[in-house]
C-alpha cells in the first residue's frame, strides 16, 4: 500500500514548534566529548624531512620508539606536501590516555640525530593554546630584579657542627659547644608531621607532612622546594642531593586538575623527583614480595618493603630497583629511561648494591659503576655472588656458595673492597656458622680472599671509613625458651704489613668474649670506633675504643697495621641512638620516646669516651648530626694543612678563647644588669617606706639598723666577688 501524504500540513503551516520537543536523549546519545576522545593523539614535531621514497623507512624508525612506551592504535599518518616531501610532523593515536601521556613523558626532547630533536605533545593542545588570548605583536619578557638567595651552606665556615633536635612538637637545630650548652639556631613548633631528615651533604633538612615533603634551607630557614605526594610515608636522597624518592603505602589518587602530578601518576606508590626543578621524573608502584599472602590460618602476612627500593650509582646518573627473583632494573637520569630498554633478568636474585664510590680497577681506564648482587641455590645450581659493571652490563667475577642459608652486602666506603658476609648452615641444618668472601676490587682480576675461622653467626658487621679493617659481632645460637638473650663476642680484623701499595692479607687482632654488645660505629674519620648495646631492656654497654693507640705495640700484632686499645667504657641507660658527628670529635647517645618513655635525652661524648654533657629532654624524638659536604681541598693542600696543623691550632685556640672571654663578659653584663635592677628596686622601696612612715608619724630608722647616717660609725660596703674554681686546658693533635 502506498504512502498517504494527505495529513502532511501545507507549506508554511506547522503544528509542532521546535523549542517544545525535548532532544536530550538524543544529545545525550551522541554528543561528542572532543576532550576525551583526543586525549589518546600525540603530535610529533621536529622529524626529518625526506622524500615520499623514504618515508616509509622513516615511519619504522620513528614508530620503533613509539611503540616502546604504548600500543599504537591504526598507522601514524605524516602528510606529505606538494612537492612530495615530509613536512616534519605526524599524528598517532595510542590505545589508551595514559599510553599517550606516557609517550609525551619519555620520549618528549629525544635526540633521532645530530639535528633533530623529536618533540612529543597532546592533540588536545593545539585547542587549547590556538584560542589562548595572545597578542600578535611580540612583547620582550619582563625579567625580575635580581635578588641575592641566601647560601645553602652558609654553615659550614664555622667550625662547629650543628644538630637536629625533634622533641615533642617542635623542631630546632643547635650549635655544638664542647664546654657550653647546645646554642639554639632555630626552634619552630609543628615544623613537621611525621620526622626530619638531613640531605646526604647536609644541604636540606627534610619535613614531612600529609600533603608532601618540604626542603628547608639557609640561614633563615626559608623553605626551598616542596614535593606534593599526599600521605607520603618515606623519603630517600640520591647521595648528591640531586633527586628525591617519596614513597607512600597507599596508592596515589590523582585529580586531572593536578597541576603537579598528572594521570600517569594515578595508582603509583613511589615517585622519583628533580630536586632542582621540583617535577616528578618518574612514578612506580609497589612490588609485591614473593611468598604466601597468608599464614596457615588465613590471616593475612605483612610483608615488610625493601627500603630503600631505588638505590642509586655514586655519581647519581643510574638508580637501580629490583624485582625479587627476576631482575634488576638500571635507569639513566636524568631522563629516567631503562637502560638498553631492558630490565637485566638475574634469576633468584635476593638483593643487590651499588659501589659507594667510582670504581677503579686495575687496568680499567673507561667510566663504568658498579654492582654487586647475589643469588640462592636454586634446585642443583650452587648459591651466587656476581659484581656487574654499568653500563656494558658485563659480570667482571662471579663466585659460587653452598650451603648458603643467607648473605649480605657489605661495600667498603672508597670501593675498594665488598665483603659478602655468607651464613652458612650443616649437612643437618642445625647449626649456623659465618665466613667471609671478600673481594678486592682495585686488584687484578678481583681476587676473594675468605676469612672462614669465624666459629659464630655474625650479626654486625662494618668497615673502617676509607679504610682496610673492620669490625665484626658474633653471636652463639638462641637456646629454645631462653629469656635473655646469649653472649656476644666483638672481634677486630686488618691487614698484614706488606710492602706498599699492596694490601696484606687479613687477620684477626683480638677477639672480645662474653659481651652483650649489638651495634658497631666508626667514627666516620677512621681510627676510632664505639661498640654499644643499643634497644636492649638490660644492658646499655659503651666501648670506645683506639686502632691506631700511640704506645707500645705487642709483639703478636707487630705484624699488623693496627695497635688496638680500649680508650675508655660508659652507660647510658635505655640508649636507643647512636652518632658520631661529622668531624670524628664528638659522639651523641639518645633515648628516644619513639622506643620507650623511661629517661629520654641524650648524653654527648668526646671520641676518647669522656662524657662531656647529660641533659634529660622531655619526649625526645630524634637528634641527628648535619652532615658536611666533602671537602674541596686537594691532597696536596691537605697534606699542607696537617704539616702545619700547629699554626693552626694556635688560631683555632685563639678564637676559642675569645669566644670563651665573650661569653664570660656576657654571664658578668648579665650578672652586673641585674644588681643594678634590684639596687634600684631597693632605693624605690625605701623611698616608700620612709613616706609611708612620715604619714603615720613614726620615727624614720634606717634599714641598715642605724638611726642617722651622721651617727653611724662605720660604712657598710657591699663587694662581689668572682673566682674561678677550676679550669683546664687541653690539646689533641
Amino acid at each position: 500500500m502506498a504512502p498517504s501524504f494527505q495529513d502532511l500540513p501545507q507549506d508554511g503551516i506547522d503544528d509542532h514548534d521546535e523549542e517544545e520537543i525535548d532532544f536530550s536523549d538524543l544529545r545525550e546519545a551522541y554528543n561528542v566529548h572532543l576532550e576525551e576522545g583526543l586525549d589518546t593523539f600525540v603530535v610529533l614535531d621536529g622529524l626529518p624531512v625526506v622524500p615520499e621514497e623514504s618515508r616509509d623507512k622513516l615511519l619504522k624508525f620513528v614508530g620503533r620508539k613509539l611503540t616502546s612506551v604504548g600500543k599504537l592504535k591504526g598507522d601514524m599518518f605524516m602528510p606529505l606536501d606538494d612537492a612530495g616531501n615530509t613536512q616534519g610532523f605526524a599524528f598517532v593515536e595510542y590505545e589508551s590516555p595514559d599510553q599517550a601521556a606516557a609517550a609525551i613523558k619519555q620520549l618528549h626532547g629525544v635526540q633521532l640525530d645530530k639535528r633533530h630533536t623529536m618533540a612529543v605533545n597532546k592533540l588536545t593542545d593545539i585547542d587549547r593554546y590556538g584560542n589562548a588570548d595572545l597578542d600578535d605583536e611580540y612583547h620582550p619578557p619582563e625579567l625580575p630584579e635580581f635578588v641575592e638567595k641566601e647560601h645553602l651552606r652558609w654553615w659550614v665556615g664555622d667550625g662547629r657542627d650543628q644538630l637536629v633536635m625533634y622533641r615533642g612538637d617542635t623542631v630546632g637545630v643547635f650549635w655544638n659547644e664542647k664546654e657550653e650548652p647546645l646554642e639554639n639556631c632555630v626552634d619552630r613548633e609543628h615544623w613537621t608531621e611525621a620526622f626530619v631528615q638531613w640531605s646526604p651533604q647536609g644541604t636540606y633538612l627534610t619535613s614531612v607532612h600529609t600533603q608532601g615533603v618540604q626542603l628547608w634551607g639557609g640561614s633563615s630557614w626559608t623553605r626551598q622546594m616542596r614535593f606534593a605526594h599526599p600521605g607520603v610515608n618515606l623519603v630517600d636522597f640520591s647521595p648528591n642531593e640531586n633527586y628525591l624518592v617519596t614513597w607512600s603505602h597507599r596508592p596515589l589518587t590523582v585529580d586531572e586538575n593536578n597541576q603537579i602530578l598528572s594521570i600517569e601518576e594515578d595508582g603509583k606508590n613511589y615517585i622519583i623527583w628533580d630536586i632542582a626543578t621540583g617535577k616528578p621524573l618518574r612514578s612506580f608502584v609497589t612490588l609485591d614480595l614473593p611468598g604466601p599472602p597468608t599464614d596457615p590460618e588465613g590471616n593475612p602476612i605483612k610483608k615488610k618493603i625493601q627500603w630503600p627500593a631505588f638505590k642509586w650509582s655514586a655519581d647519581d646518573k643510574y638508580v637501580a630497583r629490583m624485582t625479587p627473583a627476576q631482575s634488576v632494573s638500571v635507569y639513566e637520569l636524568p631522563r629516567m629511561n631503562l637502560l638498553d630498554k631492558q630490565s637485566i633478568k638475574i634469576e633468584g636474585v635476593i638483593d643487590f648494591e651499588w659501589s659507594p664510590a667510582t670504581p677503579q680497577r686495575d687496568g680499567k681506564k673507561d667510566y663504568e659503576q658498579l654492582f654487586c648482587f647475589w643469588t640462592p641455590e636454586l634446585g642443583s645450581n650452587p648459591a651466587k655472588v656476581g659484581l656487574m659493571t654499568i653500563p656494558s652490563k658485563e659480570i667482571v667475577r662471579t663466585r659460587n656458595l653452598f650451603n648458603v642459608s643467607d648473605a649480605k652486602l657489605h661495600w667498603q666506603s672508597d670501593a675498594k673492597y665488598v665483603c659478602v658476609k655468607v651464613d652458612r648452615h650443616s649437612k643437618s641444618k642445625k647449626s649456623l656458622a659465618t665466613n667471609l668472601e671478600i673481594f678486592r676490587v682495585q686488584e687484578k682480576g678481583v681476587p676473594v680472599e675468605v676469612v672462614d675461622a669465624i666459629k659464630d653467626t655474625v650479626i654486625n658487621f662494618a668497615w673502617e671509613p676509607h679504610g682496610d679493617r673492620f669490625v665484626l659481632i658474633t653471636a652463639g645460637e638462641v637456646p629454645v625458651g631462653a629469656a635473655v638473650p646469649p653472649k656476644t663476642s666483638v672481634s677486630f680484623f686488618c691487614p698484614e704489613k706488606v710492602k706498599p701499595p699492596a694490601v696484606g692479607n687479613f687477620k684477626l687482632i683480638r677477639t672480645i668474649d662474653k659481651k652483650n654488645s649489638n651495634a658497631i660505629y666508626w667514627s666516620p674519620k677512621g681510627r676510632f670506633v664505639v661498640v654499644a648495646t643499643v634497644h636492649s631492656n638490660q644492658s646499655f654497654d659503651l666501648d670506645f675504643w683506639d686502632l691506631d693507640f700511640e704506645g707500645d705495640k705487642e709483639d703478636k700484632d707487630k705484624d699488623l697495621t693496627a695497635n688496638l686499645q680500649l680508650m675508655a667504657t660508659g652507660d647510658h641507660y635505655g640508649v636507643t641512638d647512636i652518632e658520631w658527628d661529622p668531624s670524628g670529635r664528638f659522639v651523641i647517645t639518645s633515648a628516644s620516646v619513639w622506643k620507650h618513655q623511661m629517661e629520654n635525652g641524650y648524653h654527648l661524648y668526646d671520641f676518647k669516651g669522656d662524657l662531656l654533657r647529660e641533659e634529660p629532654i622531655e619526649k625526645i624524638k630524634q637528634l641527628l648530626w648535619r652532615p658536611r659536604p666533602a671537602t674541596m681541598l686537594s691532597r696536596d693542600e691537605q697534606k699542607r694543612i696537617r704539616k702545619n696543623l700547629r699554626e693552626y691550632s694556635r688560631v683555632f685556640d685563639q678564637e676559642d678563647e675569645d669566644r670563651k672571654n665573650t661569653a664570660n663578659r656576657e654571664v658578668i653584663d648579665r650578672r652586673r644588669r641585674a644588681l643594678e635592677e634590684w639596687q634600684a628596686w631597693r632605693q624605690a622601696t625605701e623611698e616608700d617606706l620612709a613616706e609611708e612612715r612620715l604619714e603615720l608619724g613614726i620615727e624614720a630608722v634606717d634599714v641598715n639598723g642605724v638611726e642617722d647616717d651622721e651617727a653611724a660609725e662605720g660604712e657598710y660596703v657591699e663587694e662581689i666577688v668572682e673566682e674561678i674554681i677550676d679550669e683546664t686546658e687541653e690539646v689533641v693533635t
